[in-house]
C-alpha cells in the first residue's frame, strides 16, 4: 500500500470509503481496459525490470506466466482459497496437519473482542494474499481499525491485482481465525516452501525466524544450501542466505506429502511448518511470488526455467 493511500484510509470513515472506491475503480480499469496479458507486462516490467516474453518463455518466471494464462482449472480456486483448501488437506493427508481453525466470520463486524474467544491467533480472508493480522493480547487491538480494515480486504478481488486466475471466482468470501503456531520459546516456526517442477522437488526455501534475524535461505532436498535467492527484488540485501537453519525434524514426511500434491502441476510450491517436531500444513502456491519475484543471481531463472515443460 502506498503512503497516500493508507494516509487517505486511516483518516477516519469517510477515508476509509474514499479508499475503498479508488481500489475499486483500481479493479475496474485493470478489468475494463487492460487483457490479463497487457496487465502481467506492465507488472512484471516494474517488478523485475524487463519486458516478460510471454509467446515463447524460457526463464522460469516466464512460464509462471504462461502458466497463469493458459493453464485453468477449478480445482486451482479450491486450493487458493485458504478455507476450502482446508477440507482438500485434510481428505489427502489427514486433520491433524492442519492449523488449528478457532472461527470462520462471513462478515468484517464480527470481528469483536467477544468473538475472538483464543489469542495468540491469526487472522486472514480466504480469498486474498499476504493478508493477516496477528493478535497476542486482545487488550492491544484497535478493533475499529481492525474491522475496517477486513471490510476492505473482503471487498478486493486479488485476481485484478495480480492476474492470478484461481482467485476470480473464490466464494464466499470470509476471515479464517486459526491458532498462532509458536515455538516452545514462543517464537513463530520456520517457513518451508517445497517448489517442485514437473512433479520433482527442486529446492527448499525456508522463511527462517522471521521475528529475529528475518532470513532467507535456501536448500536442495538433502538439506545442502543452495547458491541463490528467489525473493522480491526489493527485498533482497547483502548476507541474506546464510544463517544455519537446522534441518526440520519432519523434512521426509513434508516431501512425502508434497511429492504427493505436486503429481498434478507443472509448477506448485508446497508449505508447511514444523512446531518442535510436530508437521503442519501451510499453504499451496500456484505462482511464487506471482512469477515476478527475482532469482540472485539472475542465471537461476533461465536453469530453472529449462526445467520446465510447458507441453
Amino acid at each position: 500500500m502506498g503512503k497516500l493511500a493508507k494516509k487517505i484510509k486511516n483518516s477516519g470513515a469517510l477515508g476509509h470509503y474514499v479508499y475503498l472506491a479508488i481500489r475499486g475503480l483500481r479493479e475496474v480499469y485493470v478489468n475494463c481496459l487492460h487483457t490479463d496479458k497487457q496487465a502481467i507486462r506492465k507488472k512484471f516490467k516494474k517488478r523485475v525490470g524487463e519486458n516478460p516474453d510471454l509467446d515463447h518463455p524460457q526463464t522460469l518466471n516466464e512460464k509462471i506466466q504462461w502458466l497463469k494464462l493458459h493453464d485453468r482449472k477449478d480445482l486451482y480456486t479450491t486450493l487458493v482459497d485458504k478455507f476450502a483448501v482446508r477440507e482438500y488437506i485434510a481428505e489427502k493427508f489427514g486433520e491433524e496437519y492442519l492449523i488449528p481453525l478457532y472461527h470462520r466470520f462471513l462478515k468484517a463486524k464480527e470481528l469483536t473482542p467477544e468473538n475472538i474467544t483464543e489469542v495468540p491467533c491469526i487472522i486472514k480472508t480466504n480469498h486474498d494474499s499476504g493478508t493477516y493480522r496477528i493478535i497476542r493480547d486482545k487488550t492491544q487491538v484497535n478493533w475499529r481499525s481492525l474491522r475496517r480494515d477486513f471490510s476492505c480486504n473482503l471487498l478486493v478481488n486479488y485476481y485484478y491485482f495480480s492476474q492470478e486466475w484461481p482467485y476470480k471466482n473464490i466464494k464466499p468470501r470470509c476471515i479464517v481465525v486459526e491458532k498462532l503456531l509458536e515455538t516452545k520459546e514462543g517464537k513463530i516456526p520456520n517457513d518451508y516452501k517445497l517448489h517442485y517442477i514437473n512433479g520433482e522437488l527442486q529446492f527448499i526455501y525456508v522463511s527462517y525466524d522471521r521475528e529475529g534475524v528475518n532470513d532467507r535461505c535456501t536448500y536442495d532436498k538433502d538439506w545442502n544450501r543452495l547458491p541463490f535467492l528467489w525473493i522480491p527484488k526489493k527485498s533482497y540485501r547483502e548476507g541474506m542466505n546464510t544463517a544455519d537453519v537446522p534441518k526440520p525434524k519432519t523434512l521426509e514426511k513434508m516431501i512425502e506429502f508434497g511429492n504427493e500434491v505436486a503429481k498434478d502441476f507443472k509448477y506448485v510450491r508446497v508449505d508447511f511448518y514444523d512446531v518442535d517436531g510436530k508437521l503442519y500444513f501451510g499453504e499451496i502456491t500456484l505462482y511464487h511470488g506471482s512469477g515476478m519475484d527475482v532469482f540472485f543471481p539472475e542465471a537461476y531463472d533461465l536453469y530453472y526455467g529449462n526445467k520446465l515443460q510447458l507441453e
